[in-house]
């Protein structure tokens, strides 16, 4: 069977990760984002995928190339102007079969699509939407379902005092027939949430309802970093398990460790943790990166080249690469640091602070 993903938002959300790269192929522990979408496809069958870009699409294609190495075909399209979810879809028109996939670039999940794919033959369906249950639904769109399955009703966003009847949200995955194209003019934006599915309610509108699978959408860095734990924790079946094995830590024979390493963790090629030092619980280092003295590393992601002074202090927070971390500095509490940054000793960046690539800060110069 086919699928097309949905690639073509810049990632603004994401920044300064995305600042550098394309957020389809940023690091998520130890794989660029999109693989784990690519391999969980490849998991229930699907191994003909069309990639719809827009924002430098051309990166995205030189990391994952073909798709061979991954034991699929991949080929790529790309939008001449953003064209809204349907209207990408209507882009790749000509490449679709009678019956295929669609989904949303931006969600880690390990929905069970075998088994959709199967309702969605099993009751003539047009169109069937992958739908989660939420613990909080105020922060989205809710579908209504009736007792057969077909949709009944699209609700927005709730205010947090209202009394509802569904907690079920569209997971950014749809088996879809060809004849859904007929519905989205060519050549303009089309928003297939707000214009196409509303269309097909009593038309052959399904949802498949997953309560038991996991679904983040890693569009923010606080839910980039939910997901890297969730990765390492073993929340959401992904091929990771596999290089974490039983005790949950990975550490690369190429590096050197002479502090502590904590499970569950991921320790790159090359990278040297110093004496005293401590990885982890929660941290991902990849390759290359040196954390120096007595330094605490914990629920943080360092990418490739990093550089930490000793004694300093990394929590919650994601480091670009090749960034530059000076003596006793204190990276925390959501705090981003872009590609080749580089902070002096004794400084605090906190509370959510996004530092852009090649900033560099002086020594003492943040207490954010």
């Amino acid at each position: 069977m086919q699928a097309v993903i949905l690639v073509g938002g810049e990632g603004t959300r994401l920044r300064p990760l995305t600042s550098t790269v394309p957020k389809p192929v940023v690091p998520l522990v130890d794989r660029p984002m999109m693989v784990y979408m690519l391999e969980w496809l490849r998991s229930h069958g699907i191994d003909d995928v069309i990639m719809s870009c827009g924002f430098k699409a051309t990166k995205v294609r030189e990391v994952l190339g073909d798709g061979s190495q991954l034991g699929i075909s991949l080929r790529f399209v790309e939008e001449p102007d953003p064209r809204g979810t349907a209207g990408a879809l209507k882009f790749a028109e000509d490449l679709l079969d009678e019956r295929f996939l669609m989904l949303n670039g931006d969600v880690l999940t390990d929905i069970d699509l075998t088994a959709q794919i199967a309702q969605h033959e099993r009751t003539g369906a047009t169109g069937t939407l992958a739908l989660v249950p939420v613990a909080d639904p105020s922060s989205y769109g809710l579908v209504r379902l009736r007792e057969d399955g077909a949709v009944d009703e699209f609700l927005e966003k709730p205010s947090p005092d209202a009394v509802l009847d569904t907690n079920l949200i569209s997971a950014g995955a749809y088996v879809l027939e060809r004849s859904v194209l007929d519905l989205i003019a060519p050549h303009r934006k089309v928003s297939i949430e707000r214009e196409v599915w509303p269309a097909l309610v009593d038309e052959g509108l399904y949802g498949f309802v997953d309560d038991d699978a996991y679904w983040i959408d890693v569009g923010i860095p606080q839910r980039y970093l939910q997901a890297t734990f969730d990765i390492l924790e073993g929340n959401v079946r992904t091929g990771v398990a596999e290089t974490l094995g039983n005790g949950r830590l990975a550490v690369d024979p190429s590096a050197h460790v002479a502090g502590r390493a904590i499970a569950p963790a991921i320790v790159g090629a090359g990278t040297r943790i110093a004496e005293g030092a401590s990885v982890g619980s929660l941290a991902v280092l990849a390759a290359d990166v040196c954390v120096g003295a007595g330094s605490v590393v914990e629920r943080a992601v360092v990418l490739e080249g990093a550089r930490i002074g000793d004694g300093c202090v990394l929590r919650d927070c994601i480091v670009g690469p090749r960034a530059r971390i000076g003596d006793r500095s204190q990276v925390v509490d959501g705090a981003m640091l872009g590609e080749g940054v580089t902070i002096g000793s004794d400084n605090v960046v906190a509370r959510g602070a996004r530092l852009f690539p090649g900033m560099e800060v002086p020594d003492g110069g943040l207490a954010f």
